[in-house]
């Protein structure tokens, strides 16, 4: 067993040690649910994982607002040019028996220049697993080598469509070439991993209708950004401009795990069944790196400005982990194995370190996780074009 390196330290066994300090978040309708167990002593180094608030982004952001019209996210979800969910994707991908699967359509199935990667529901979101006016997204994000678009699959209809999330430059904006490998929804605030930088943030008030404004335009497919008086987005409808950043405030990421510094941020996840609820996030690893880490901060400590130090942190319990959730102290990982069936994960913490990791076989290449609590559902995607599928398994834990 590979014992665990936590960032928390024990008062005593089985009581879990919180980050003095950290606020609370006031969510309606919502238990207050008790804390996971505790861990082995601490030896990793709590500051490393000390995020605080990037440069502010207001001003950039008040000139799109002056220029572009907003779209709420269920005017967007039920807007008219929805892509249709395909079919028969569930064998070529590998999924399990029992699952419950969402098919892109042919291109989007199929294409090499997009990748999907992080998942995340209406469930992480929102205590009551609805959004204002009633919608049920589930979102998967994607890169393009310099790009990255956020899809907003709508399951009641059975459709989905693709937004463009980009970067406010003064009165303008571009493109965001990050990996984004998890994504995590909690209230309107939607949080990308960046691998080397933290996490960028988002606004789910803040996406723009580039054909419903005056000054918009889905014409010309490579432009982005202002250009001749218009906004472009590479043939986009909607862009979702990032309204701010987490970044570490001592030390930076280098381009390997390392096992000690800042972590790479691989994948985010939510944990509802938490109070404070958290942010998940950690680090996709190599064989032949040090160990992975995985680290938690309370949602409150993000919600403003300053900083926000880790409430819990652990070293993986193996490696190439490409997506994690904890539910009820139980945690659920997803392990890749290039173009072979992917591997998960389960297993809980004990004061000695992980407990007996059980193992399954499960999809192609296999991504971010997301506990979809009324479903009884853990959500993930896989990324191989030709073996591509949005599908979720049973997991008792996740309510």
């Amino acid at each position: 067993m590979i014992m665990q390196r936590t960032v928390i330290g024990l008062r005593r066994p089985g009581v879990a040690v919180l980050a003095a300090g950290a606020a609370l978040v006031a969510v309606p309708g919502v238990a207050h649910a008790s804390a996971v167990p505790a861990q082995a002593p601490a030896d990793l180094n709590p500051s490393d994982f000390v995020l605080r608030r990037g440069p502010d982004r207001s001003a950039s952001l008040r000139a799109l607002d002056r220029a572009l019209d907003r779209s709420g996210v269920n005017a967007l979800i039920n807007s008219s040019g929805q892509r249709k969910m395909g079919r028969g994707c569930a064998r070529a991908a590998g999924v399990p028996a029992h699952s419950v699967v969402y098919c892109f359509n042919r291109t989007d199935s199929t294409t090499r220049s997009w990748v999907p990667q992080g998942v995340t529901t209406v469930s992480d979101a929102a205590g009551g697993e609805r959004w204002a006016g009633g919608g049920r997204p589930i979102l998967v994000s994607w890169h393009d080598s310099g790009k990255v678009r956020l899809t907003f699959v709508n399951p009641d209809r059975r459709t989905y469509r693709h937004v463009l999330l980009v970067e406010p430059k003064q009165n303008s904006y571009t493109d965001i070439g990050i990996h984004a490998g998890g994504i995590a929804w909690y209230g309107n605030k939607l949080y990308v991993a960046d691998t080397r930088h933290g996490v960028r943030e988002f606004d789910m008030r803040q996406i723009y209708d580039l054909a419903k404004s005056k000054r918009g335009s889905t014409a010309h497919s490579s432009w982005v950004g202002l250009h001749h008086g218009k906004y472009y987005g590479h043939g986009f409808r909607y862009v979702m401009p990032q309204t701010g950043n987490w970044e570490f405030a001592n030390g930076k990421v280098r381009g390997k795990c390392r096992g000690t510094g800042p972590i790479r941020m691989s994948w985010l996840s939510i944990d509802r069944t938490t109070w404070p609820h958290s942010l998940v996030a950690g680090e996709y690893c190599r064989p032949n790196w040090p160990q992975g880490r995985v680290v938690t901060w309370n949602l409150g400590a993000l919600s403003g400005g300053g900083t926000a130090r880790p409430s819990w942190g652990a070293e993986l319990p193996a490696d190439k982990i490409q997506g994690a959730v904890r539910t009820h102290g139980r945690w659920w990982f997803t392990q890749s194995h290039g173009h072979k069936h992917g591997t998960l994960l389960t297993t809980y913490p004990t004061s000695r370190g992980w407990a007996k990791v059980k193992r399954s076989t499960i999809s192609y290449g296999p991504e971010d996780l997301s506990c979809y609590r009324g479903q009884h559902r853990i959500w993930t995607v896989a990324e191989h074009a030709g073996r591509r599928a949005l599908w979720s398994f049973r997991a008792n834990s996740c309510h």
